[in-house]
């Protein structure tokens, strides 16, 4: 008999964190199709490094900031009680910031494939940006959407390194799957350590499946 915690929070964060991204990602991705200025490498790069980064680095600069010790982490506390070290908010913050360009990238790559006309014709009958990307837009990117917020969410429940060094292992708090596969491992329990993997290599070939039906075009009858 395992213990369904460490799915559960697995699960939790994931719908967190791929929430998070759309309300982040969908403007975001909006901004970088449209805009031309010399910032915008910057931006993009900054958005895909943690494609490149060890997860430990990105958990570690977030110690740094966020740390109760350090001014940010213990204004944070202080001002808005919350604990962003050894904690499911810290998690949640975390995982946003490893996961950005896995949303990102498919609304920004989207958007920008869209014929400009469309999006021009909109703002000529006087729509804002704001209901242009939201009535004309992303209707027209649905695939491109779906596949962002499945690959946010694949990517957030197959976590290690980043929820390791911010959230440890706390049952019911930090102690999410990945987490839970290393310590029944370490423990010589690999009964546990089987279950664990199978359910989520079953989650992530579901995933990755839904992403090659929605890019193949074999789901085109579900966005009529």
């Amino acid at each position: 008999m395992i213990d369904w915690g460490p799915i559960y929070l697995t699960l939790k964060l994931a719908l967190a964190t791929t929430f998070v991204l759309l309300l982040v990602g969908i403007p975001l991705g909006f901004w970088l199709s449209r805009t031309r200025g010399w910032w915008k490498p910057i931006v993009e790069t900054l958005v895909s490094m943690p494609l490149v980064l060890p997860p430990t680095v990105i958990g570690f600069y977030f110690l740094i900031a966020f740390g109760p010790e350090n001014f940010l982490g213990s204004w944070i506390d202080k001002w808005l009680g919350i604990k962003l070290v050894f904690s499911f908010p810290g998690l949640v913050l975390a995982s946003v910031l490893y996961s950005l360009p896995f949303m990102v990238q498919p609304i920004h790559s989207g958007l920008a494939g869209l014929p400009p006309s469309l999006l021009e014709a909109s703002k000529l009958m006087g729509k804002s940006s704001w209901t242009t990307l939201i009535k004309v837009g992303l209707p027209n990117i649905k695939p491109s959407l779906l596949t962002g917020i499945i690959l946010a969410f694949a990517h957030t429940v197959g976590e290690f390194g980043v929820v390791l060094m911010i959230g440890g292992s706390i049952p019911d708090k930090t102690r999410v799957a990945s987490i839970a596969i290393y310590e029944e491992v370490e423990a010589l329990n690999y009964g546990a350590a089987h279950t664990y993997s199978l359910l989520l290599l079953a989650l992530a070939f579901a995933v990755l499946l839904s992403v090659y039906l929605i890019n193949g075009g074999y789901l085109k009858r579900f966005w009529r």
